[in-house]
């Protein structure tokens, strides 16, 4: 069977990777990201899954120091790629001379000057461990589950509420000091288990003025109010559900791996997904923590 090849949008694309059209556009420019795609009729840009991995690769390499010409310059010569250890402690103008250099061996100058930085990071790396150990242990605890589910999504009555909020920081005291407390007073009751779940619909990412629509599971249709209102969300009969694990500004790491499983598989995605948070900053301060199910409608 060959399996179905996903192209994504641009607009599409930013928003699973968490990233603007206009950095998109920005890398294009500068040659490093360009679109797997370009319809000549309509000047859509289109995205392959494969772009996923990259586009993250050029995200790390960013955080790391790296300028976007240097990272340019590494993906036209991957024999000049860094290692791990040289990009966590030499600067670019070291990395140059240790490559300049056919031994790549550091002189006794620059590893002495090495300690003295190691000194005084010591702080900055047993914070980063003790943020590591905490992440693996939760990992730990879902690794006893599946990651992914084939799962059918049945048909439910919803108490929604859709607003653009400023940033995801928002979603939590929107849903507790606004939509908790209309919910209470409409009198609505939400079966056990009780599901709730965000749709977003903003055609592209932007951190910031989110068009959020969040849903809750009530046991039967309410009168409208000003801030909530009843429907019905239809049965999808097939959905892969994701967990992820962590804040959710890392949604974007669970879309590149649910994206390859989806196309490895030979599904399609056939609507907008869901997602539904477990555990979060009103139950759990540590967001590695943060519990979240991801559901994409397949067919």
């Amino acid at each position: 069977m060959t399996n179905y090849k996903t192209k994504l949008k641009i607009g599409e694309f930013s928003q699973l990777m968490q990233v603007t059209v206009k950095t998109l556009r920005h890398y294009e420019q500068k040659g490093l990201l360009l679109p797997h795609d370009v319809d000549n009729l309509t000047g859509y840009r289109y995205y392959s899954i494969d772009q996923m991995q990259k586009l993250k690769s050029i995200r790390e390499l960013q955080n790391l120091g790296f300028s976007l010409d240097e990272i340019k310059e590494l993906y036209e010569d991957d024999s000049h790629t860094p290692s791990i250890h040289q990009m966590e402690g030499f600067s670019l103008d070291e990395i140059k001379e240790l490559y300049e250099d056919d031994s790549h061996t550091p002189s006794i100058h620059q590893m002495e000057e090495k300690i003295k930085e190691t000194e005084t990071q010591l702080k900055r790396l047993i914070a980063r461990r003790d943020q590591l150990l905490n992440w693996k242990n939760s990992l730990k605890e879902m690794n006893t589950m599946d990651k992914f589910s084939i799962q059918s999504l049945p048909e439910i009555i919803v108490a929604s509420h859709r607003e653009i909020i400023p940033n995801f920081e928002a979603l939590g005291p929107m849903c507790y000091e606004k939509i908790g407390p209309e919910m209470k007073r409409l009198g609505c009751k939400c079966p056990k288990p009780e599901y709730c779940f965000t749709v977003e619909h903003n055609k592209e990412y932007t951190p910031t003025d989110i068009d959020i629509e969040y849903c809750e599971q009530v046991v039967e249709m309410g009168a409208d109010s000003d801030i909530i209102k009843f429907k019905r969300i239809p049965a999808v009969p097939k959905a892969l559900c994701m967990k992820h694990v962590g804040p959710y500004e890392r949604f974007y790491e669970s879309f590149i791996e649910a994206f390859r499983y989806i196309e490895e598989k030979g599904y399609k995605i056939a609507g907008k997904p869901r997602t539904s948070y477990i555990d979060g900053p009103w139950n759990q301060e540590d967001p590695e923590k943060w519990l979240s199910v991801i559901q994409f409608p397949i067919e």
